[in-house]
């Protein structure tokens, strides 16, 4: 009886975890480097949802893509868009069969956490101005003060103009700042060998703006109104207007490559920007399928997908109605809903990467690498599988099969957030799971989610491209 090679069965019979850069031939690797170099300069133009959805009908249009709006009727082959409420980007690529089998979808979110300001935001304290905010999304405090801030959004004057605020960003703009205090006096004692400093609170996350006061005595808040002098001649904006504004304060730091190597990204708002690009550029570059691929930049994942340019808004529905009326002429909801549940979809959003200094937050098996490429998360959500739309086992073992077939797209396999009962989180996957979509979430690993920066691969960001644009043309 011939002697077993346990060898190459292990390998026949065992999961074999690859690292990106050690699978592929330096052709791929530098198109691994080049294509990191547009999302850089798009992560840039994009720390807020508007900007996002600006810049990306930016590149749908070089890429032939129409506004939906002025088109009679669609064919295979044909591209068009839809804006919702300036925080929602929907294209379609139209497939060669009709709408009603179902389409392809990509759904990130374009929306990251940050510092709102608050409807009522600007007052002075011991000769200093002040912008209060409210942190958006879920941040851990203490990472935000001093540290350089940006200004970006839009102030809505009572005369109906919309002004365009993006201060802090260029090197000879001023910059914003939340102080902190200082280690000296700070002293709380110790617990567990670690010194206990003081927690920072959210309603110390206070941008501070300036401190020349105007020369009058008779005012009493003399540096509050020199800001507001400030904001009225530059920009034509009363205390009033801000309460109507649309201002958020974000790290002004650029996009810029990390390591000796330039193997890794750091940058802003990577969760979910990551996603979005490549869910977006996997579209542009995709070939015309049997089946219509849209891709779906979502709003407010952060807080919860509450509001009307959220996954639960019907902009959905809306969007694939009249998608439906344009390519197979029906345009009714039930038919809508016949066409979800025979459509296929990843939730295209971000998962933690196992970090090596804090492996014990993790179940490693269970858990993505950076450098290993895309990650598919069979299910997110918190102890129990709550909050989650579980993939089913099918979807799951189409898609590996389907990523199978290119050797350059690497990918690695996980389940939840973290510890069971320790970790968890939540994404948009269960609201088009509730749509009876078939979905599943797949997306890039990173180190220090929702940080002002935060920290991806290339070779991730480049695997995620390759199966976003391989699963929109099966």
């Amino acid at each position: 009886m011939p002697k077993t090679n346990y060898k190459n069965l292990e390998k026949k019979l065992t999961l074999q975890k690859r690292n990106a850069w050690e699978v592929w031939d330096d052709k791929t690797k530098q198109s691994a480097f080049k294509f990191s170099e547009g999302y850089k300069k798009f992560l840039n133009q994009s720390k807020t949802e508007r900007e996002a959805v600006a810049a990306s009908i930016e590149l749908a249009k070089q890429a032939g893509f129409k506004d939906m709006a002025g088109v009679k009727s669609l064919k295979a082959g044909d591209k068009v868009y839809a804006v919702n409420r300036g925080k929602n980007l929907f294209l379609a690529k139209v497939g060669k069969k009709p709408l009603a089998q179902g389409f392809n979808m990509l759904m990130p979110h374009i929306d990251s956490p940050h510092l709102d300001l608050k409807v009522m935001p600007l007052y002075e304290d011991e000769n200093l101005a002040f912008l209060k905010t409210h942190y958006y999304g879920g941040i851990k405090k203490y990472q935000w003060p001093t540290i350089a801030l940006a200004l970006r959004g839009q102030v809505y004057l009572e005369n109906g103009k919309k002004v365009e605020i993006n201060i802090g960003e260029k090197d000879s703009d001023p910059v914003f700042m939340i102080t902190d205090l200082l280690p000296h006096v700070d002293r709380h004692g110790a617990t567990d060998s670690r010194v206990k400093s003081k927690e920072v609170l959210g309603e110390e996350l206070n941008l501070v703006v300036g401190s020349i006061p105007v020369k009058d005595e008779k005012i009493k808040e003399k540096v509050k109104l020199a800001v507001l002098e400030y904001l009225w001649n530059e920009y034509g904006i009363k205390e009033v207007d801000l309460a109507s504004a649309e201002l958020r304060a974000v790290p002004c730091e650029k996009a810029r490559d990390l390591g000796f190597d330039r193997s890794l990204i750091s940058a802003f708002g990577q969760d979910d920007l990551v996603c979005a690009y490549t869910a977006l550029t996997g579209a542009l570059d995709s070939r015309v399928g049997d089946k219509t691929q849209i891709i779906a930049m979502v709003d407010r994942e952060e807080i919860g997908s509450t509001g009307n340019t959220s996954v639960n808004s019907n902009f959905l529905e809306t969007f694939v109605s009249d998608l439906s009326e344009l390519v197979d002429g029906e345009d009714d909801l039930d038919q809508v809903y016949k066409i979800f549940s025979k459509s296929r979809a990843i939730s295209a959003d971000v998962t933690a990467g196992l970090d090596p200094d804090y492996k014990d937050a993790f179940d490693v098996r269970n858990t993505c690498r950076l450098g290993f490429g895309l990650a598919i998360e069979k299910y997110t959500g918190h102890g129990g599988k709550l909050g989650t739309s579980d993939a089913s086992g099918e979807f799951l073992r189409e898609l590996m099969t389907l990523f199978n077939k290119n050797k350059a797209i690497v990918y690695q396999l996980a389940g939840g957030l973290g510890k069971i009962d320790k970790g968890g989180g939540g994404t948009i996957a269960k609201y088009l799971a509730n749509r009876n979509l078939e979905v599943i979430d797949a997306g890039v690993p990173l180190f220090n989610m929702h940080a002002p920066l935060e920290i991806s691969s290339k070779a991730d960001v480049f695997c995620v491209y390759l199966a976003y644009k391989a699963f929109l043309e099966n």
